[in-house]
């Protein structure tokens, strides 16, 4: 296992670049405080459960949901004795690469088909943080995550590298049926929203839908302006 990781290409993140992104949680400052509470309770509650795969979905667009993805996955490299995964798996519009400021040699698509191995595809935070990124639309997108041989991939990247949490960038449910097909492959799913965008008749669409498929893990109410930085995620948990 520890072979695995180490043959996964270092990435050194600018940290510039991720502030520009609203990357904010590379290191332990007062502007990650937030998204640190947010890592530790997903966390907790995911070790309760015993459940080692997160989806992270919104409604609609521009929510900030790979925003919130990045900065779990970047959070939890402070970590450092447990391993994570993360996924750009919103394959119509990746941008995880572009919120990182760092281009892959190969296509995700080609990771979940077989073409090329986790270690050539996917790059590495910190020793404990593997980053599976893609710079390209996917035309068959839904395909691809219907597949059983995705499903067969990502069973035995989780097999041989033993993350503590898988996290899954996916694309809005409300854009295309690509979360819905995906959702049977994780154990729970966090819905990110934003304020004064997102409607609550979208929300509880979302939910409703996101339930039938897997466990509703919580929702994140993003940009809101009522609240102290302090409590801006404190109650959004079930």
């Amino acid at each position: 296992m520890d072979a695995r990781w180490a043959e996964l290409m270092p990435y050194e993140p600018n940290p510039d670049h991720l502030q520009r992104n609203r990357i904010l949680t590379l290191n332990a400052e007062p502007e990650s405080n937030p998204f640190d509470v947010l890592r530790t309770k997903v966390f907790m509650l995911m070790q309760q459960n015993g459940w080692k795969r997160l989806a992270i979905t919104s409604p609609n667009k521009a929510c900030g949901k790979t925003t919130t993805a990045c900065n779990l996955a970047v959070g939890l490299s402070r970590q450092r004795e447990h391993r994570t995964i993360l996924f750009d798996m919103d394959l119509r519009r990746p941008s995880i690469s572009d919120q990182l400021g760092r281009r892959p040699q190969h296509s995700i698509k080609a990771m979940l088909t077989g073409e090329v191995p986790p270690e050539s595809q996917m790059i590495c935070l910190r020793g404990n943080v593997a980053i599976s990124m893609n710079t390209a639309a996917v035309p068959d997108s839904t395909q691809v995550l219907m597949a059983g041989r995705t499903t067969d991939t990502l069973n035995r990247i989780q097999e041989n590298f033993a993350p503590d949490i898988m996290i899954f960038d996916l694309p809005p449910m409300f854009v295309a049926d690509d979360t819905r097909a995906f959702l049977k492959n994780v154990d729970c799913a966090l819905i990110v929203a934003r304020a004064e965008h997102t409607k609550s008749s979208q929300l509880d669409q979302c939910e409703r839908e996101v339930a039938e498929l897997t466990n509703v893990l919580g929702v994140v109410l993003n940009d809101c302006r009522h609240v102290s930085r302090e409590d801006e995620y404190s109650d959004s948990y079930y």
